[in-house]
This record gives C-alpha cells, structure tokens and sequence, in this order.
C-alpha cells in the first residue's frame, strides 16, 4: 500500500533520513517509534508529499508521489501534532472547507461531512466555533480532517498529545475502529499506547531503521528465543528430576523465590517452540502443582530502549 526505497533526506552535511526501507500493507496498523531527532517526523512528512527525499522513492498504492503527486496523495489523510484547525470556523464550516480543498464532490460533501462527524464523535459540537472545544475535540475534528477525502491511509502524529486519560482512551478505541477499513501510521511517544493498537512496530534511531517487525518477535529476538517464568509448589531437586525428563527446555535460570516453600525459574525453549503444554503433563504427572506459568516478554519500552541506546553505542 505505501512503500519507501532508499529513502534519503539531508539538510547540508546532516542527514535527517538514512536509507530508510519499508513496506506497509493494506489494512496494517503500524507504530512508528524514533526518540527526539531521531528522522521520524521527517520521514513522515516525506510519506505525506510535505516534503520531497533527496533520495529515494515513496510509491502509494503504486503511485510514485513525486511523480504522480495528486492521485498518491488523495489516498492519504494526514493528522499532524497540530492539526491545522481555523479558530474562527464552526466544526461543520470547517469540514466543508476542508472537503472543498481536497475536491470531494459537492453533491457527496454534505453527507460526508456528516459521516466523518459521527466517526469521530464530533456531532454534538458540530456548530461550535473550534477555538471554544476542548483539546480532546479539537483532535476529533482534526482527524475528521484527515478522513473528509475518504483516504484509504491514516498517518497520525501523535494523536493523543495533550488530551487526558480519559481522552486517550477515547482517541484510542476510535484509532482501533478505524483500522478495520485503513492502513493506519501511527507515531507516538506513548508507547502503551502503540502496543494496544498497534501489531507492527517500526522503529528508527539517527535517520536509520534499527527494527521492523511485531512488538512480540522483537522480543524473542532480543531476549534469545521463547522464555517462560514458572513457580512451582515444591523444592529445587523435585522440580530438576521432572524438568530433565521435558525435552524441549534448552536452558534454566533459577529465580529469588516470591513464597516459601516454592521454586521460581525461567525456562528457556529449544529452537523457540511453545513447551508450555509439555511443561504442564510433566508436573501435573509428578503432582507437583503449578503457582504460576506465564511467557517472559519485554515491553515496548524496553525493547525500544534497547535497540535504540544499542544502535547509538554501536556507532560511538
């Protein structure tokens, strides 16, 4: 659906984008993650047509921007931090403005501008002068903006700056029904917010793109393999004679027991197979009952942290 290729942007001797190659398919909801400075709002910019690469190429739905600007761009809707709201307008006037500029059809405007208000929940204020909403609003009737034209591509920077828990929530779960019928480009500092919505991260750290793939397999990548923290109701030796007999743990890191009179350990899987169901037989044969079993995961944060203080190491 939307594709970089050698993607290269340079202001003077710095080079904001450094060969950035990625590919995202219809109907993927993508984070896009990249600390402060890191290329990530010039990169989208360049997804949008804002700005031009220095080198490479964006093709959306097979249409260079560049050279096809227009039609790449009318699949594209686009919320940037500050979403580009005139004050002085009421929500309804402002839509239709909107949707005037990116050539919808005036018979179908009218309409659409009301479906694109009940998305997004903005219909009870849709004759308010925008500069009296609320911030949470404000952000509704901006990505009712980047949606007027029907877009099939959402790219959102940081759609839930500002707004309160409760707003976030409410951002979220619209970001969430959306991707049901878009590709969605989400940028964010908040990263629980990126795991809950999105399936795919792409991660980019001084103009390169250190990780691409799911916030799970990145993972398993970084902690070597499948893992699995257990407690069990007995002591150390019981447990080793059950465990020497299940095939696929490849490794056994013992762990500060958290109640008495049990034993905590990490497991680690052979070629990354999924040993609970064999880990569960084992013990339950030996009648040793099982506390706890759950997967040893990194959170986005973690795995964000690692692979981007790595990558500026590695270049030190």
């Amino acid at each position: 659906m939307i594709e970089a290729a050698n993607l290269v942007k340079r202001y003077g001797p710095h080079t904001a984008v450094d060969h950035a190659n990625f590919k995202i398919e219809k109907g993927e909801v993508v984070g896009f993650l990249g600390p402060n400075g890191a290329g990530k709002s010039t990169t989208m910019n360049i997804l949008t047509g804002y700005l031009s690469s220095t080198e490479g190429t964006i093709t959306v739905d097979g249409q260079d921007i560049l050279e096809h600007p227009i039609e790449a761009k009318r699949k594209i809707g686009y919320l940037p931090e500050n979403p580009p709201l005139y004050p002085e307008m009421t929500v309804r006037e402002y839509l239709s403005f909107a949707g005037e500029i990116k050539k919808v059809p005036a018979k179908v405007l009218r309409g659409r501008v009301g479906q694109v208000m009940e998305t997004v929940g903005a219909q009870d204020v849709a004759g308010r002068l925008i500069k009296n909403l609320s911030k949470g609003y404000k952000q509704r009737v901006g990505l009712a903006q980047a949606m007027i034209g029907d877009p099939q591509i959402l790219i959102l920077d940081e759609p839930t700056a500002g707004l309160d828990p409760k707003q976030i929530l409410e951002i979220r779960d619209l970001i969430t029904r959306l991707g049901e019928d878009h590709t969605i480009i989400l940028s964010s500092h908040i990263l629980p917010e990126v795991s809950a919505v999105c399936r795919r991260v792409l991660i980019i750290n001084q103009g390169v793109i250190v990780a691409d793939d799911t916030p799970e397999n990145l993972a398993k990548r970084l902690l070597g393999g499948s893992h699995i923290i257990l407690r069990l109701d007995a002591g150390r030796e019981a447990v080793s004679e059950v465990l020497a007999k299940i095939a696929g743990v490849s490794g056994q890191e013992e762990r500060q027991p958290q109640e008495e009179g049990t034993t905590e350990l990490v497991l680690e899987a052979a070629g990354d197979a999924d040993i609970r169901r064999d880990i569960f037989r084992a013990f339950a044969a030996a009648d040793i009952p099982i506390l706890m079993m759950r997967s040893l995961d990194m959170s986005l944060e973690e795995i964000f942290l690692h692979v981007t203080t790595n990558e500026e190491a590695a270049k030190q």
